[in-house]
């Protein structure tokens, strides 16, 4: 496999084999559009990075939800990094969504310095998550295994279509297997989650944070 038998990066809908030569060429390709690129076990696949409102009104919440637990239930530091690209060189890639460090051991940036998490460098994050309107099958498989074999101890796919949330934790196996009860975000039911989420329905995420907070101080 070379770099030429990668035409474009604009978009890669399947998974198609690729090098990680071809991987660089895309990411390294000068182009006005922004594309999520995803390498794993020698495929590649590029998602269209614009988001519509559905995708980005669950996504900035979920910031905020962040933010409210940390603050009122464990006053741990956190970052939360969403949509930044995640790259162990040579090995695989990604750009999830939700990108969540606990703790003051968090990736910086520095001028000179390429603009994403090197996991060469820094630790992967605590927690990732997909926001699957259109990408469900890919984020409850390849992307779920890359996850897996980068060694995220928790990862979140959340459909959009059905309201539901998928919370897999890392196993001893290097496995994930599902979970009603996050281990990052200690103590909060996933199930709590989703009756958050499904207010989005009639509610601002603004007024839906605000409910949230509510419920976690009762």
């Amino acid at each position: 496999m070379t770099a030429t038998s990668i035409k474009t990066a604009i978009p890669i809908t399947e998974w198609k084999l690729a090098s990680w030569q071809d991987y660089e060429m895309c990411r390294e390709r000068e182009t006005q559009e922004r594309v999520k690129l995803y390498y794993y076990q020698n495929r590649l696949l590029v998602e269209m990075g614009s988001e519509g409102i559905n995708h980005s009104s669950i996504s900035d919440l979920l910031t905020m939800l962040f933010f409210i637990w940390f603050s009122q239930k464990t006053k741990q530091e956190f970052t939360s990094l969403g949509r930044c690209l995640l790259e162990k060189s040579g090995h695989s890639s990604a750009a999830p969504d939700i990108v969540l460090y606990i703790g003051a051991d968090y990736p910086t940036w520095s001028p000179g310095e390429r603009r994403y998490i090197d996991l060469n460098r820094w630790r992967v994050p605590d927690l990732v998550g997909e926001i699957s309107d259109t990408t469900l099958s890919s984020d409850l498989d390849e992307k779920k295994h890359l996850y897996a074999l980068l060694g995220i101890k928790e990862y979140w796919v959340i459909d959009v279509v059905g309201e539901r949330i998928f919370a897999f934790q890392l196993q001893k196996n290097n496995q994930y297997q599902e979970c009603r009860v996050s281990q990052c975000l200690a103590g909060l039911p996933i199930s709590l989650l989703e009756q958050t989420l499904s207010r989005l329905h009639s509610e601002s995420n603004g007024s839906v944070a605000n409910w949230f907070a509510e419920e976690i101080s009762a």
